[in-house]
Parts: C-alpha cells; sequence; structure tokens
C-alpha cells in the first residue's frame, strides 16, 4: 500500500530543547509544517533537566496527520535533529538541540518502532502537554485516556512552568 492509499492518521510527536529551545523548537515546527501541513501544538513549558544538570528544557508536543508510513515520519524526525546539529552522545541525559520523539501514530502498537513511546507516562513534560492537547486520546496499550493518565501522574517532581514562545507558525 503506497502512502496516497493508506488512510491517514494523526502523529503525537514530543519536542524538547535546552541548547538554543526557543531557535529549535521553531526549526522543528517550521520543518514538520513545511512536511506535514497545519500543525496543532501544545503549549511550551520550562522545565529543569532531568537526569543531568544543565540548563532548562523547553518542551511541547506537536501534532499532525499523515499518511507517510511510520517508517518514513520516523526518518524525517532524524532529519529534523540534523538541521538542529543534534550530536548523539552515549549518555542519553544530556544536553540537546533537539529531541523529537514519535510518541503516537494512530493507535499502532509495534515494540521495535517503539510505538506507543515509552515516555508518555514515564515523564510529566511529555504527558502534560499531551494531556492538554489530547485529553480523551485512548492510549493503544493501557485503553486509559491520556486525560487519566495525567490526573493519576505523580506530578509533584515535575515543575513545569508555561512560558510563551513564538513558533513562527503560519495561522
Amino acid at each position: 500500500m503506497t502512502s496516497a492509499e493508506r488512510a491517514p492518521v494523526t502523529v503525537y510527536v514530543s519536542a524538547g530543547s535546552n541548547i538554543r529551545p526557543a531557535e529549535n523548537l521553531r526549526l522543528a515546527c517550521r520543518e514538520l509544517q513545511a512536511a506535514y501541513g497545519p500543525l496543532s501544538v501544545s503549549s511550551v513549558y520550562r522545565n529543569p533537566a532531568v537526569g543531568f544538570s544543565g540548563d532548562d528544557f523547553l518542551n511541547m508536543v506537536i501534532a499532525f496527520s499523515t499518511a507517510e508510513p511510520p517508517e518514513r515520519v520516523l526518518v524525517r524526525m532524524e532529519d529534523v535533529h540534523e538541521l538542529a546539529g543534534r550530536v548523539r552522545l552515549e549518555d542519553p541525559f544530556s544536553p540537546r538541540t533537539l529531541d523529537l520523539d514519535v510518541l503516537l501514530y494512530g493507535d499502532r502498537v509495534d515494540a521495535a518502532l517503539k510505538l506507543p513511546h515509552g515516555d508518555i507516562d514515564k515523564y510529566g513534560f511529555v504527558l502534560g502537554p499531551l494531556a492538554e492537547m489530547a485529553p480523551g486520546l485512548r492510549h493503544p496499550v493501557s485503553g486509559q485516556r491520556i486525560a487519566e493518565l495525567w490526573s493519576a501522574f505523580d506530578a509533584a517532581d515535575t515543575a513545569m512552568t508555561r512560558v510563551e514562545v513564538d513558533l513562527g507558525l503560519d495561522a
């Protein structure tokens, strides 16, 4: 089945940066909008680095519709990482120009592609913005609504502050 024959699905992507974060989130939005058309975006949140000492991160969730297969979407995320100058270090807990993770590709469950992404219910800076965007969406494995996951999440360790960032999106 080609992309043209494939039914479009909604893809949710977490986006975070702590190196030139506003600039890199704008770059991610610009590139994803050019590739997929209109985006839906959560608020942008500032939160401390998790797992290491470093500058605060800006995090958000971006959603778009596509008929591209998930493998192609994942390749495109890597292309955007490259544009942002991301250097992958052995330690995943390190500063980064941009971190894009495909959280959900419709209701697809695929361990090899890490779908759904394991960070959804692990980190408040992922789950919170996702719950803001799609509270009624069901997690494809647990079946729980995203709002239910967020309300049950222990947010005591999640210091997130909503911030205004010009993402440069077309109206």
